[in-house]
């Protein structure tokens, strides 16, 4: 087959964790995903992208890796992933793995040997300072999970460097050694047939030079100085030697790349040329909020508000414009690290089918990769947390009490505490109305939310649902028209937002409402025609050239192209 990823791709990410038990211990396996292949391609996506297997201690669930080269026992073996590979090309389906770059695992072997002494040979594979002042934290930089980036180690009374947790150290990514063990490792794993990988973390490859202080922050106080540890210059002498050296055997390798802080401009460096080092990155800079709207009885710093549509029209369009014109840009709307897009930008009471369906429309018809979450094309929202193990929320029992003493509902504490956890995206994959929602005959590991309409069997011989409006979805999505099309912003008043895509004679308008109340879209449709209508959502009506559309409603109209 074909490896090489394109426009044309849809990426489908599965989190293997919760996707589907087989073995009944409340853990998914890779029997679980072979077992959906067949789901995974009718759905109608190209590529899977698997969350981290390899061997782990499961600190940080997966991304804490003790050995790249096995699989973790809890999802299965090396024989079950050469099966599914196989199955999956079979299917036309490509295979995306999780490559951690930055840290491993305290369990790892290079660690493990770091420890015994400075002069054993892996102990600058990880960042090592010396103590110059007793009691004294080499600098103030404040770690992703909180405390100190720097943890001293009891043999030496030397500092090694965690950017996350404090079991997961940094890699140093100056030693050459390091560099080589790294492309060994993806080597082996493309070696076995799968197609690329997601790269995580990979921004935070180099630190400043000298470790210094952030000055701005307060005498004594920590702080998370993400411009002394990500994005720097050398992360794209890094990247693109990493992109060579597995693209010297490999040419088609896909790498997707996990940019979190990253601006356009910082995009297009680790995209462009094309295949000289990511294909495409995932920013998380897509979706400004409208904080404008807090309610006091909750913590303010967690509030995240409903998307402020202005400003997001304005993230797209520059986007579009500079990175899109240039690379391939990654389409998403939510993924294992984020609230479930339903619930974090759509209005899951209310207006919950009409809500996926007009957000999905809204951004995988733009230029540009879809990456969805399993999950996603079921409109499964946040899980509603009923235990209080592996949230990964300080104080979660002093926050629950505390929101009680201000008022709030046990049920409205609960889906709060759920939105802000760290699983609020990774409740079990619901396939059906029965016990655990058809994930597995036991709890699962994360909870799961049990819901008579929002799982794959009800949903996939219902003509209205969001399942099958997902499948119409990626299918309009893989015609020329929107993976070759260009893209252009139209001015629309905010809450609604309309884009045009033009290819060769034919052309489409995507208009969608982002909000419940009726809007009118002030497009000028003049010629606008029923039967242009390719696909919508919601009600809309037609008058003098103007379409109002229903709460949380999209039409996209496709008509031949009378530009010169």
């Amino acid at each position: 087959m074909n490896n090489q990823i394109n426009s044309e791709e849809v990426i489908y990410q599965v989190y293997p964790k919760s996707f589907l038990d087989t073995n009944q211990d409340g853990i998914g396996d890779l029997k679980g995903v072979i077992q959906k292949l067949d789901y995974i391609q009718e759905l109608g996506v190209t590529t899977i992208w698997l969350n981290p297997i390899f061997s782990s201690p499961h600190v940080d669930n997966g991304y804490d890796v003790s050995d790249y080269y096995t699989i973790d026992p809890q999802y299965g073996n090396m024989e079950l992933v050469e099966i599914l590979i196989e199955e999956a090309h079979k299917r036309g389906l490509k295979i995306l793995f999780d490559l951690v770059l930055n840290h491993t695992s305290s369990k790892h072997k290079w660690f493990q040997e770091a420890l015994k002494g400075p002069d054993n040979p892996y102990r600058n594979y990880y960042i090592w300072k010396e103590e110059e002042e007793k009691g004294k934290l080499p600098n103030n930089w404040k770690s992703f999970f909180g405390g100190s980036v720097w943890e001293k180690e009891s043999e030496t009374g030397d500092y090694y460097f965690h950017l996350f947790d404090k079991e997961m150290p940094d890699l140093n990514w100056q030693n050459e050694s390091v560099r080589k063990e790294m492309i060994k490792i993806a080597k082996f794993w493309l070696g076995k047939g799968i197609d690329g990988y997601r790269l995580d973390a990979f921004i935070h490859m180099e630190k400043e030079p000298g470790y210094p202080d952030a000055r701005y922050a307060d005498p004594d106080q920590l702080i998370s100085a993400e411009d002394f540890f990500a994005n720097l210059p050398q992360v794209d002498d890094y990247l693109r030697e990493f992109s060579a050296s597995i693209r010297e055997v490999y040419p088609d390798a896909y790498l997707l790349g996990e940019a979190a802080s990253a601006d356009p401009e910082r995009a297009v460096k680790y995209t462009f040329p094309k295949g000289e080092a990511c294909d495409s990155i995932v920013s998380f800079k897509y979706f400004p909020m409208d904080t404008t709207k807090k309610d006091d009885r909750f913590p303010l710093e967690n509030q995240e508000g409903k998307l402020n549509v202005i400003a997001f029209k304005q993230v797209m369009d520059e986007w579009q414009r500079k990175v899109g014109e240039v690379s391939e840009m990654t389409l998403y709307l939510n993924n294992h690290d984020m609230q479930r897009v339903v619930s974090r930008l759509g209005d899951p009471a209310e207006f919950r089918e009409e809500s996926a369906k007009t957000l999905a429309t809204t951004m995988y018809l733009q230029r540009g990769v879809p990456v969805l979450l399993n999950g996603e094309e079921i409109g499964m929202k946040n899980l509603e947390l009923k235990r209080w193990e592996n949230t990964r929320i300080e104080r979660i029992h002093e926050v629950y009490a505390t929101l009680l003493d201000r008022g709030v509902t046990k049920e409205e504490a609960q889906t709060y505490l759920g939105s802000i956890s760290i699983n609020a995206s990774r409740g079990a994959m619901q396939w059906s109305d029965q016990n655990y929602a058809g994930f597995s005959t036991i709890e699962p590991w994360s909870g799961v939310n049990q819901e008579a309409a929002y799982n794959v069997a009800a949903q996939e011989t219902d003509t209205a649902s969001i399942l099958t409006f997902y499948k119409q979805l990626i299918q309009l999505k893989k015609t020329a028209l929107f993976t070759h099309g260009s893209y252009e912003m139209l001015i629309s008043k905010s809450p609604i937002m309309a884009y045009r895509r033009q290819f060769e004679k034919e052309q489409a308008i995507v208009v969608s409402n982002l909000s419940g109340e009726p809007q009118e879209s002030l497009l000028d449709l003049t010629n606008f025609k029923d039967q242009d209508s390719t696909l919508s959502v919601g009600n809309y009506t037609y008058n003098n050239g103007k379409i109002v559309l229903s709460p949380y409603a999209s039409l996209v109209i496709k008509s031949d192209y009378k530009g010169s």
